[in-house]
């Protein structure tokens, strides 16, 4: 069994979805951010956090959970009730899919709340389409400084959304193995996503072609 435990304090100190959601919205990417990727890095960035301050410990490739007490920030406690709490648990891939869903839109629901992102208003773009930017401010500071420094969780789940820091070279590793395993599962996870587009665009073009006729 694989555990990280660092003690409560860590939560306190990390904060990867919100710190992943800023990156996602302040940083270029080699392709726009889809909504359903960013939701299962969100997910994944969660029970890194979670396996770094001891909530949750890694059997293989199963979440173990472990205390139940509040974490102090909101979505991870939300996250920790979500757990599943029996044998033989959950794997990692399936809680990013359950945990994942629509997950980006209430990350983005709570920091706007919260006055850490604003949606500009412009009367130009069609409604709905208008995209939320980070305020100037502590969170976006950290998130920037974590970012500069190349922390490896962080720079691998942007790297999934094909965001990479500019000029670091190979994406670093973690040195924890349960932190590699979630990683893998989220890129596997985006990959899969994408794959499940590419079919649909296939096949609704082959419909319209069916249409179109000769």
């Amino acid at each position: 069994m694989l555990r990280i435990g660092r003690g409560r304090d860590m939560l306190e100190r990390m904060t990867t979805p919100r710190d992943l959601l800023i990156v996602a919205l302040d940083v270029p990417g080699t392709r726009p951010v889809e909504q359903g990727d960013l939701s299962l890095a969100l997910a994944g960035a969660e029970l890194a956090d979670l396996l770094a301050a001891g909530r949750v410990a890694l059997d293989g490739e199963r979440v173990v959970p472990g205390s139940a007490s509040a974490t102090g920030d909101r979505m991870l406690d939300e996250a920790v009730a979500a757990l599943v709490r029996e044998a033989p648990y959950e794997p990692v891939e399936d809680w990013l899919w359950r945990r994942g869903r629509a997950l980006a839109a209430a990350y983005v629901r709570v920091l706007e709340a919260e006055g850490q992102l604003a949606t500009p208003r412009r009367r130009l773009l069609p409604r709905g389409t208008e995209r939320p930017v980070p305020v100037d401010g502590p969170a976006r500071r950290s998130a920037g400084d974590r970012w500069a420094f190349h922390e490896p969780v962080l720079a691998g789940l942007a790297a999934a959304l094909g965001i990479e820091p500019e000029g670091a070279g190979e994406i670093p590793v973690p040195e924890d193995e349960a932190a590699v395993t979630v990683l893998a599962a989220v890129n596997g996870a985006v990959t899969e996503l994408e794959a499940v587009r590419q079919r649909r665009r296939i096949e609704d073009a082959a419909f319209q072609n069916i249409w179109r006729g000769p």
